[in-house]
């Protein structure tokens, strides 16, 4: 299964590599971000909180999974999947129809693994490392049979994409390399068995991304205009052809229009696009005619995957997402088969992957109460057999449903939000208590990203210790047609925040949360709309939880990757232009490091220092400012981290700590922090004392600063 996402959709999302969402007198807020829209006294937080050793331990929440990322080889005879070894996430490898004979293939002891694909011959599986979060990418192909392992790319300063694999050049990949220059990738040719490299394409052209066939010829290649539009060229093409688009997709379709891939023969082109249209549709565009012919398209949300053939990439089937997976089917060949899956167990389904000659699939069912429950289908037989679940430590357990509802916003955008209650505080069922409860609003990162219904560890944690949990589908979240998303377009701590509040409002009124016990919390987008919370409605939320999020706009935008440097109009179109006098000023208004002194409710910040997309700088200086002032909080630093906590002993560690501030926040219990810091880098700069029994935790070496 293929998913449509263009290289910036990731930008500040902390699931999509890293953790979370970077001198004129300053503007008053606007009317429609006033603390007026939600009110509450102010909460002071409890010195001495309750403990509760019957909550479920974090351990089970947020340790790694027993298995991830499960893949088949293009043969079907071995099984593959991410597995701790020595508590770190390594690759495994079994074969396919005896998935308990699995053994290790790596032995990582630092950083989990977090992405591999197979290479074609079967014989070798390629993965990606970085060096403590700093997304320098690069890669290693590991010998299945022997262990052996081989660099491919640069290990240091470079930044390696695996463009393309291909059955045709089975012991081969196209890898995108910036080593030449660090804003481009040129296309590198690395044969997996003697690391050899020929370069293909020198980038001088300077695209930001391309498509091959599966002859490795470069067909596609896309380039983001000065306008912020992007336009997508031939590159067989010869003369002034080649200088001349084959189409351009305007900037307020951009983000919802992109391809999945291309036919073996490079004559298809299998893309989404909203031009045109509100929510994106698939499409099968062909390079010669520039015909465009429609395959699957729903009303109310974009088309997010597409089920292609393993080796023909004939569109079979496509998936949306408004508030649940709906699948759409194309090739009446496969109906035979969903119909099967779908009945074979509850939860969204969803096609992992299959192998080459599409008779052994594995396939997963997503809940929200409980862990993934993988499985392998024989498609000959029509035979579902179950494999394993992601999590076994939550089997049996009484865990929190996900409710999805749909907010209204004050102008009348449809909000998709997802909200979850501690089990036992809604007797009847459905979404209202009993009586009203402590609110933990959890905002997703990106903004260019989207919450989805399912099994989420920080929902899951926060109904166990008593708070109803809502996450909310913000404007500028994807996945609901580019009005929705464009509706975000220089929003950030204006109307973007203005749904959150409106969310707010709601949950009160329905008397899920109580007025003065509203806690915001996120990482990265996520994080800065709690700083966003604190700073600009001061009297709405009780306390924050900031997970790396930018501070400063400005400085944000100054220091974004150089290889986000060919998606700057993007930025500056979206959020706001930081090359511009007018823009500055706008990026100035909408930063709550210029708002510190109306911080009024507790604050905890945890970043890494790492971190490529939102330097530590944005949260050290943030915490400057509110020293300066006498402003209390507490900052979490981990020196091995990067945009996001990936080590486990970090995550832990972090919510051991944020557990206890939202327990004296929020007057709700919490599990002691016991042995959650061992094996942890954290170090706690400043604001230990205000985190109960923090400082005595805390290793002799990591004694707080003053």
């Amino acid at each position: 299964m293929k998913t449509f996402a263009t290289p910036f959709l990731c930008l500040l999302v902390a699931a999509c590599g890293g953790s979370s969402p970077a001198l004129t007198p300053l503007p008053s807020p606007a009317p429609s971000t006033s603390a007026s829209a939600v009110t509450g006294p102010s909460t002071p937080m409890t010195s001495i909180p309750r403990q509760d050793t019957s909550l479920i331990p974090r351990k089970v929440l947020f340790g790694d999974p027993d298995r991830a990322r499960v893949r088949l080889s293009h043969d079907g005879k071995w099984l593959s999947f991410l597995a701790p070894k020595d508590g770190v996430l390594n690759l495994w490898v079994a074969p396919a129809l005896d998935h308990r004979n699995a053994r290790p293939l790596t032995s990582e002891t630092e950083r989990s693994i977090t992405r591999y694909q197979w290479a074609y011959d079967n014989k070798h599986i390629v993965f990606s490392k970085d060096k403590g979060g700093d997304e320098n990418w690069y890669l290693i192909a590991l010998d299945v049979e022997s262990g052996a392992q081989r660099v491919l790319s640069p290990d240091k300063d470079v930044q390696a994409n695996l463009l393309h694999a291909s059955p045709q050049h089975p012991r081969e990949v196209l890898v995108g390399l910036n080593d030449r220059d660090p804003k481009w990738h040129d296309v590198y040719r690395i044969d997996v068995t003697t690391g050899k490299r020929q370069l293909v394409y020198k980038n001088e052209e300077r695209f930001s991304g391309f498509l091959a066939d599966d002859g490795f010829r470069l067909r596609v290649g896309i380039k983001q205009q000065p306008d912020g539009s992007d336009a997508y060229f031939d590159l067989t093409a010869v003369g002034k052809k080649r200088e001349e688009p084959m189409f351009v997709v305007p900037h307020e379709d951009v983000l919802t229009t992109g391809p999945f891939t291309l036919d073996p023969q490079g004559r298809n082109m299998v893309m989404v696009d909203s031009r045109q249209r509100n929510t994106a549709a698939l499409f099968e565009f062909n390079l010669a005619t520039h015909k465009a012919t429609l395959l699957a398209q729903d009303e109310k949300a974009d088309v997010q995957n597409v089920l292609v053939h393993p080796r023909t990439q004939k569109v079979q089937a496509a998936s949306s997402n408004y508030e649940r997976v709906a699948w759409q089917i194309v090739d009446p060949d496969i109906r035979p088969d969903m119909e099967v899956l779908k009945t074979a167990y509850p939860g969204d389904l969803s096609v992992v992957d299959r192998s080459l000659d599409n008779e052994r699939w594995v396939v997963a069912y997503e809940l929200d109460d409980g862990p993934t429950r993988y499985a392998r289908y024989d498609r000959k037989d029509k035979k579902v057999t179950f494999l394993f679940t992601s999590r076994s430590s939550l089997e049996g357990l009484r865990l929190a449903k996900m409710h999805p509802v749909v907010i209204r916003s004050r102008d009348g955008l449809e909000l998709v939000s997802y909200l979850t209650l501690p089990v036992d505080s809604n007797p009847q069922g459905g979404i209202h208590p009993s009586s009203p409860l402590p609110l933990v609003l959890f905002v997703h990162g990106g903004p260019w990203s989207r919450d989805e219904w399912g099994y989420d560890s920080y929902h899951q944690w926060l109904a166990n210790r008593g708070y109803a949990v809502l996450s909310v589908n913000y404007r500028g979240s994807t996945g609901f047609g580019k009005r929705f998303v464009n509706a975000g377009d220089k929003q950030w701590a204006a109307k973007m925040h203005d749904d959150l509040l409106d969310a707010v409002r709601w949950a009160i009124d329905e008397k899920v949360a109580i007025p003065d016990k509203v806690a915001i919390m996120g990482g990265s987008y996520g994080g800065y709309a709690t700083l966003v919370g604190l700073t600009f409605t001061p009297e709405v939320f009780a306390c924050g939880v900031d997970i790396v999020g930018p501070s400063n706009l400005l400085t944000l935008l100054q220091t974004i990757p150089p290889y986000w440097e060919p998606m700057i109009e993007m930025f500056t179109k979206r959020v706001g232009d930081h090359r511009t006098e007018s823009g500055r000023a706008l990026l100035r208004e909408r930063s709550p490091l210029f708002r510190v002194d109306k911080i009024l409710r507790p604050l905890l910040i945890g970043q890494g220092a790492n971190d490529p997309r939102v330097k530590q700088s944005e949260s050290d200086q943030i915490v400057k400012a509110m020293q300066k002032k006498d402003i209390p909080v507490t900052y979490i630093l981990y020196p091995d981290e990067g945009h996001g906590f990936v080590r486990a002993e970090n995550r832990m560690s972090f919510n051991a700590i944020a557990e206890i501030f939202l327990a004296q926040c929020l007057q709700g219990p919490y599990d002691p922090i016991g042995n959650d810091f061992n094996g942890s880098s954290l170090t706690v700069p400043v604001g230990a004392e205000a985190i109960y029994g923090l400082p005595g935790a805390l290793p002799t070496n990591k004694t707080p600063g003053k």
